[in-house]
């Protein structure tokens, strides 16, 4: 399907992940601007809508104004000051979630170029869980997977074992 690199292996563990929980009948709103994967998830015959790059810790109208019954987020919760405030604004019944683990061996993720393209938060799987319950979620099910990058060196090979990614179903609770 995608070659096994980077972030095509991430998209190969994200889109089996969705395939596997979510209908692609199913409407989504995609938490962030159109991106690669949002286009992945087209082309596998999801209806996509997606935010338009307002802030999601101040700006919920567009979450608020949605009629879709998924949301997805991948990638994007990390790097909110606040990602409780606009969990709580989603209307739809189902959120399927990405978010960076945090790596013992590695600090937070910061671009130096791109004040936008920074890790407020890198979460424990329980972090994220909780997060998630506080903010009116059920977590139904998860998987973590590896991001192996090609470089030499310990961090580069402590990232071949070590599960990068934590990959959250929730559903509303009633």
């Amino acid at each position: 399907m995608y070659e096994n690199t980077f972030p095509n292996r991430r998209f190969q563990h994200t889109l089996s992940f969705l395939l596997k929980h979510i209908p692609t009948e199913e409407s989504i709103l995609d938490l962030g601007v159109p991106n690669p994967f949002s286009k992945i998830m087209a082309e596998q015959g999801y209806s996509i809508e997606n935010t338009k790059g307002e802030d999601l810790d101040v700006d919920f109208a567009t979450v608020r104004k949605s009629r879709a019954k998924v949301v997805t987020a991948f990638e994007i919760f990390e790097h909110l000051l606040a990602p409780f405030n606009v969990l709580r604004e989603i209307k739809a019944d189902h959120l399927v979630a990405s978010v960076p683990l945090r790596l013992w061996f590695s600090s937070a993720y910061r671009s130096k170029t791109d004040p936008w393209d920074r890790h407020y938060h890198e979460f424990e799987d329980w972090q994220f869980n909780w997060l998630l319950d506080k903010a009116g979620w059920e977590v139904i099910a998860t998987e973590k997977f590896t991001n192996p990058i090609k470089k030499v060196g310990l961090r580069p090979l402590l990232r071949s074992f070590t599960p990068r990614y934590y990959l959250v179903l929730a559903k509303r609770k009633t």
